[in-house]
């Protein structure tokens, strides 16, 4: 449809520019197609391209869906997307405009009946706050996740959704469907959950109310402690449905220690580097760090949503700038634990930037109320589960290591995606160090 020797070079400027590519940080070297195929002929058209990426040492294959459209038509579905725009090419149908394809409403439609053909719909809306994948809802019943980065195997997200729905998890969306070509999913298509609320922002109204009217936040007429329980209890659910689903084995300490280790060499320097690395060698010290498990591996408030029938978790492709084979690791459930608490720490800190006045003490104490009400609901369940360290001092030892990590993670991410944000997990990764002297 276009030539692979035209195409090619081209996207090596336009995958840069695009949210979902996740080496912003890294020079493309070169760009080859690797598969090609036209999933709605005629005009409009959508073609599929999986393009290989080299960067340095590394490569990654992607996944386009390109939209072309006869030059000179008007796409209004464009407008203020100019970033996904390639150009114009010449192409075996003429001269058409290339573009993002998820953009175009028309092409979006068509889609869902290729990946799920008994699905039908008549509108769809993209979801605008992905960073790493694109999402479709169609007609308010079904979320399509197309999948950017392609890798070699199952997609994690596919892989450990149908798992739970098989063991009997209700937190999850149903599964309608997953596309595969060859052994990658591309596609994954679910139960759209309507009219729910992601964790994020219903915390970030919590403490915008708080801030607004300072009291204590147990007593605030936006309390976040009740529903900070309830994600507590279905962390616990998930974790013993994972350990049901994908089973369990004696967690690795130093294993965990190391991988800690390899990534505070990559971020952290100087004194702090240092305070960081005695924290974690004291997973090396213990003689039980507890059962490892599949776990969720990204785990924060934007990845649970309440509705009507309670919270449900969201996104099971773990962090996206660690390795896949990294993120699919049985690991120990603590570190889903440290990631909600870190996000209890990190909505308070986002808040306030918004305040003319200091609310730090408020900030704190919505982050420990909210803290103390999640790992209370999470213990209450997983208690007598044998999914943690049966030690308390081990327990904290375990939560306290991936807590820095999580924190040193962040500080990762927030230099290539969002550096006007960088200070709130630096902050946290000196206060952690300091509370672990």
């Amino acid at each position: 449809m276009i030539s692979p020797t035209i195409l090619a070079p081209r996207l090596a400027d336009h995958l840069p520019r695009q949210r979902w590519f996740g080496a912003k940080d890294r020079a493309i070297e070169f760009v080859r197609i690797i598969d090609g195929e036209v999933l709605v002929e005629g005009w409009p058209a959508l073609y599929r391209v999986e393009a290989e990426v080299a960067l340095g040492d590394d490569t990654a294959r992607y996944q386009l869906m390109l939209g072309l459209r006869p030059t000179g038509q008007t796409c209004e579905f464009l407008t203020g997307h100019e970033a996904a725009v390639l150009g114009e090419f010449e192409t075996d149908r003429g001269q058409a405009l290339v573009y993002d394809g998820l953009l175009d409403p028309e092409l979006a439609v068509g889609l869902l009946s290729v990946v799920v053909p008994h699905l039908q719909a008549e509108h769809v809306r993209p979801v605008g706050a992905e960073q790493s994948n694109t999402s479709l809802v169609y007609d308010d019943a079904v979320i399509l996740k197309v999948f950017r980065r392609l890798a070699d195997g199952p997609n994690p997200e596919v892989e450990v959704t149908e798992a739970l729905a098989e063991v009997g998890f209700t937190s999850v969306a149903e599964p309608l469907g997953a596309w595969r070509h060859e052994n990658r999913d591309l596609a994954f298509a679910q139960r759209f959950l309507a009219g729910g609320t992601e964790g994020w922002a219903m915390a970030l109204t919590s403490l915008r109310e708080l801030y607004a009217d300072p009291t204590d936040p147990a007593e605030a007429g936006g309390d976040f402690g009740a529903e900070a329980h309830r994600i507590g209890e279905v962390t616990a659910d998930l974790h013993i449905a994972m350990a049901k689903a994908f089973g369990r084995a004696p967690g690795n300490a130093d294993e965990w220690a190391d991988l800690m280790d390899e990534q505070l060499k990559r971020v952290l320097t100087g004194e702090m580097a240092e305070g960081a690395r005695r924290l974690v060698s004291r997973l090396r010290e213990l003689d039980d760090a507890g059962p490892a498990i599949r776990v969720h591996g990204d785990f924060h408030l934007g990845q649970v949503m309440r509705t009507d029938p309670g919270w449900y978790v969201l996104d099971f492709e773990g962090e996206p700038a660690r390795p896949l084979a990294e993120r699919v690791r049985a690991t120990s459930p603590l570190k889903d634990v440290a990631g909600m608490l870190r996000s209890f720490g990190y909505a308070p800190a986002v808040a306030m930037a918004t305040q003319d006045e200091d609310v730090t003490a408020l900030a704190r104490a919505w982050e420990a109320r909210n803290r103390a009400c999640f790992l209370d609901g999470y213990l209450t369940r997983a208690d007598d589960a044998a999914i943690l360290p049966e030690d308390p001092a081990a327990r904290s030892a375990v939560l306290a290591a991936f807590e820095l990590d999580k924190a040193i993670y962040e500080v990762a991410y927030e230099q290539s995606h969002r550096p006007e944000w960088v200070e709130i997990p630096t902050r946290a990764v000196a206060q952690l160090v300091e509370a672990g002297r």
